[in-house]
């Protein structure tokens, strides 16, 4: 199947401009205006449309296997392309773990069979599987992971003794998520006993504090630095973090990287009146100076990559006392909308905003010929209506627990195409069930 789009106002490489695209063969093969229609090709129109590369998410948990009451990798990644992710990278904390190469690659498997977007995994570190992480085959996985913190199972590395024998063994790009476990501890010790379970969610940002981040990842990045390993930093939430990471090179430079998601840029710990545990995270949705700082240094260059960290949980699970609530909630539906929301209010620049979730994913994990609108890449690409608004209600949330932080919010824009390897997955609200994505490689 081959598809003309004509007239497309394409965002790639920090510039804009009007063209027409054409897609055979899985790939973009052709970039220029007044393209004539070839034999059997589909033609769509796109004047007054943004095209933009697939959103590349590197960081969500779609709960399969073995947590398939809250999510699977078929309905999660089906509300991905919906919201114009083409591409993710899902975690390794699902039951059973993906701490040995079988099994990761049985996620690989299920991947294959079902879902609509194109993926990748990260095989999760322990502190006793080193033997099995260096196994890991750089050209066909995302990524080591690592719990420094808020760990599921035995996936928190406490060990320094390894943590550091982590660090210098591998080469691959070690993602951790960072927060420091005795800061937290002690804190809930102190709400429990003054509240019991039913500690007020306004003390979220309180236990999981800025000093429990800071701690965290600043030990990361001077092991990093010691070890000369590949650092990324997930869901930074702190302005003090911030000043952690450098802006001063090239990306392609940076041994260290940071990722900031969009709960972080949206919502502060106001909106936990009205929220409430829907908006539990780990790290905590913090302060409106937090946010605003992770707004600046996303915009100067400190932080790299926009993400989800999408990780559902049902709304009964959601419904429960402080210590029983789970953190995490969906986002991969919204999470381009909500940020194409800050582009209008001209919080970032659409090209900004491209860079932050589509083309540097691609750099920094070295994915092949994927993140960019460019000839001879694969063609994962998303068509925008700016001028088309729509409403989270129930009725249109395609994430299997059925809700989102994001109902009752009207964005101006909606997501009428997308395009996974040059198949047409998704068009109006209506989905192709017959194609799959497919497993990514990288560069390395």
């Amino acid at each position: 199947m081959s598809y003309l789009l004509k007239n497309a106002q394409i965002i790639n490489e920090n510039k804009v401009f009007i063209s027409d695209v054409f897609i055979e063969n899985e790939m973009i093969t052709r970039i220029s205006k007044n393209i004539q229609p070839a034999p059997n090709t589909t033609v769509i129109d796109a004047t007054g449309k943004l095209l933009i590369p697939g959103f590349i998410d590197d960081q969500v948990h779609f709960r399969e296997p073995g947590l398939t009451h809250k999510a699977n990798i078929a309905t999660e990644s089906k509300a991905a392309i919906a919201g114009g992710i083409t591409t993710f990278i899902e975690m390794p904390n699902t039951v059973p773990q993906a701490t040995t190469q079988e099994l990761l690659e049985e996620k690989f498997k299920i991947a294959a069979k079902t879902s609509y977007a194109n993926y990748s995994f990260m095989f999760g570190g322990t502190n006793d599987n080193l033997d099995e992480l260096l196994k890991t085959d750089p050209k066909k996985v995302a990524a080591i992971k690592l719990f420094l913190g808020s760990s599921t199972g035995n996936m928190l590395v406490d060990n320094e003794a390894v943590l550091e024998k982590i660090f210098s063994s591998t080469k691959m790009l070690i993602a951790v998520h960072c927060e420091d476990e005795a800061t937290i501890r002690k804190n809930t010790a102190i709400y429990t006993a003054k509240f019991g379970d039913d500690i007020p969610i306004k003390f979220h940002p309180v236990i999981r504090s800025e000093e429990a981040c800071y701690l965290s990842s600043s030990k990361a990045i001077a092991l990093a630095k010691k070890t000369g390993a590949r650092l990324h930093v997930f869901h930074l939430s702190t302005e003090k973090e911030t000043h952690l990471f450098r802006n001063d090179i090239p990306l392609e430079e940076k041994q260290i990287t940071a990722e900031v998601c969009v709960h972080h840029l949206w919502f502060t710990d106001a909106d936990y009146d009205t929220k409430g545990t829907l908006i539990k995270w780990n790290p905590a949705v913090k302060t409106a100076a937090d946010k605003n700082g992770l707004w600046k240094a996303l915009l100067d260059d400190r932080i790299d990559i926009i993400a989800t960290d999408h990780a559902p949980h049902t709304s009964q699970e959601k419904d429960n006392t402080y210590t029983k609530a789970p953190s995490g909630g969906p986002l991969v539906q919204h999470a381009l909308l909500a940020i194409l929301e800050k582009v209008k209010e001209g919080v970032i620049s659409i090209e900004k905003a491209v860079e932050k979730m589509c083309h540097n994913p691609a750099k920094i994990y070295q994915i092949e010929k994927r993140g960019f609108i460019k000839e001879g890449f694969y063609a994962d690409l998303v068509l925008i209506d700016t001028q088309k608004k729509q409403t989270i209600s129930k009725e249109n949330i395609l994430y299997k627990c059925g809700w989102s932080p994001f109902e009752g919010t009207t964005f101006s824009s909606t997501i009428t195409h997308t395009f996974v390897n040059g198949n047409l997955m998704y068009k109006e609200g209506v989905f192709n069930e017959k194609t799959k994505g497919k497993r990514i490689t990288f560069n390395r």
